[in-house]
């Protein structure tokens, strides 16, 4: 049977950088919902946890949004990723300490040539790029559908270490979103990035190079499950298939060199029906990688296997016998027969009632980028503009830094090219997360941003605690307030202790609940009155330290 584990609030919340433990077990409980269709209540709970799913956060004003469409509409709006691509990085980094010899300050870098002193700063200044696309993301779900390939289908940006590459890297991931898997693999096997960090190019008749063609079929494709069977022979042969992809120096593009490429018939074993495919002269070599592709997509795994990783990274990380009967098969076979389409798959499996069982919410902690995410766009946190190029930059390569070296998901720079053990790496999941240093390393960063705010230069990123507020329904009812707030942000249910603690913060204290009411409508009749400010802005500070210092406000 398909067991978890739900998770409970402690009786007497603590902060969250005193808690010994993240999570406190219940029992054990069975899963058992399938693919069949949502048919339970859409409302800010449901909306809220789709949206921490399939975004990074759940904006109230998304949340209001979404609540009146209807589930199946919901999802189809955010599956059509129409959302425009965002402008190009520019040079936003040019300072007293280095001056980009090719780019102009507030040009596109990205069509540059390669320069060794440049290159360094170029993709710090797109990883704020990508940043700031995360916390500015349209409604769709496009941001996260790139971290996604980015965690399964990954580069090293400083692997790489050319800039321009890392650049149509992301655009090759943003192209394919969600679009076909098999383009998708198609297009990375020859992206000028992948190329170079999997040493495709460097891949030569005479002497193969098997890197990518093992992880293609061991990491991207098939994966390492008890029936995928192919061989070492089988990787072999897929290398001596590759041979000849080269980037172009000119034009920064992958291109097929004939001589590089090894001509002879190249045979698989019998978990690929003992396929052969004939060896080429001339540019018809490079017709042998859709032959490989075919081949590897005509497996049945490659579609189980997909299907598990898309489970794991928007749904639960532990997929037992049941799970992969009630969904992860019935997936595979919508993928198949939809020659490898990614939505049909993401629509099926979000409209589905196993993904709104009640243990499925708030059962994840969440990554870095989705707790930064979230606390960035579910509390109206603004950033530099575009226009302020150097007060972007360091803003936004600030949180980079944070993500990377304070929480442990370094955006552009997974650990291997298997991705983040939160992902794959059992027993922990997404528990490797959280450890003694990224616990309270995550706390002090929420107070930096609660308190005194980030600031950049004459612009300062603070939670905007007011504002959230005002946009919520009766936000004058101390207890209308308590239970939306707890409804959007937590995906779990919160005890009738914790919300006495809340209320007791609104109301300084005092019993009677007109001591919140009376301070919020003097505030709400004059928002310009900075005393009656102050009294709504200071208990509503205590009151989000407290409620986001709950070990609950790490799962999603």
């Amino acid at each position: 049977m398909n067991l978890r584990t739900p998770f409970r609030f402690s009786t007497a919340p603590k902060p969250l950088e005193a808690q010994t433990t993240l999570l406190t077990p219940v029992e054990k409980a069975v899963v058992d919902s399938g693919l069949e269709p949502y048919q339970g209540p859409w409302g800010v709970p449901e909306v809220s946890h789709l949206l921490r799913r399939l975004m990074f956060g759940a904006k109230w004003e998304d949340v209001q949004f979404f609540q009146s469409l209807g589930l199946a509409e919901t999802v189809g709006h955010l599956l059509s990723n129409n959302v425009p691509p965002p402008p190009e990085p520019v040079n936003d980094y040019n300072s007293e300490d280095f001056t980009d010899p090719d780019v102009p300050f507030g040009e596109p870098w990205a069509g540059a040539p390669y320069n060794s002193e440049a290159e360094g700063v170029r993709i710090w200044s797109l990883k704020g790029w990508w940043v700031g696309n995360i916390i500015e993301q349209g409604r769709s779900i496009g941001e996260k559908m790139i971290v996604f390939w980015h965690n399964h289908l990954p580069v090293a940006f400083y692997g790489v270490s050319f800039g321009q590459w890392d650049y149509i890297y992301l655009n090759t991931l943003r192209e394919h979103a969600t679009g076909n898997f098999r383009s998708l693999v198609r297009a990375i096997t020859i992206d000028p990035a992948m190329l170079h960090y999997l040493s495709g190019q460097y891949n030569a008749a005479g002497a193969p190079d098997e890197n990518y063609a093992r992880e293609l079929q061991e990491l991207f494709c098939i994966g390492k499950g008890p029936n995928s069977t192919y061989t070492e022979s089988d990787v072999q042969a897929a290398a001596r298939i590759l041979t000849g992809w080269r980037v172009n120096d000119e034009t920064g593009l992958a291109n097929f060199e004939p001589w590089a490429h090894d001509t002879s018939d190249k045979q698989f074993s019998a978990f690929y029906d003992n396929a052969m495919i004939p060896g080429r002269q001339g540019q018809e070599g490079a017709e042998e990688l859709d032959e490989l592709l075919d081949m590897i997509f005509a497996n049945n795994e490659c579609a189980l296997f997909l299907c598990r990783k898309i489970y794991r990274f928007f749904v639960y990380h532990e997929i037992d016998d049941l799970t992969e009967e009630n969904i992860i098969q019935p997936l595979a076979d919508i993928f198949r027969s939809n020659d490898y389409e990614i939505r049909p798959v993401l629509e099926t499996l979000f409209n589905s009632q196993h993904f709104f069982d009640f243990l499925t919410l708030g059962a994840v902690i969440k990554s870095p980028v989705d707790f930064l995410g979230a606390l960035y766009r579910e509390f109206n946190t603004p950033i530099p503009p575009r226009s302020m190029l150097a007060g972007r930059y360091e803003h936004n390569t600030t949180v980079v830094w944070a993500l990377g070296y304070l929480f442990g998901q370094n955006l552009g720079d997974p650990p291997n090219v298997a991705g983040w053990p939160a992902y794959h790496q059992l027993p922990a999941y997404d528990k490797s997360w959280i450890n003694t240093n990224t616990l309270p390393a995550r706390a002090k960063f929420t107070d930096w941003i609660l308190w005194s705010g980030l600031s950049t230069g004459d612009f300062t990123s603070q939670l905007n605690i007011l504002e959230t507020v005002a946009q919520l329904p009766n936000p004058s009812d101390p207890n209308a307030l308590i239970d939306t707030i707890l409804a959007w942000l937590y995906g779990i249910e919160a005890p009738a202790a914790f919300r006495l603690q809340l209320k007791a913060i609104l109301l300084s204290g005092q019993i009677s609940d007109h001591y919140w009411t009376d301070a919020w409508l003097s505030y709400a009749a004059d928002p310009s009155d900075t005393m009656a400010a102050e009294v709504v802005r200071s208990r509503l500070m205590n009151f989000f330290y407290t409620l986001i210092h709950q070990s609950e406000y790490q799962l999603c």
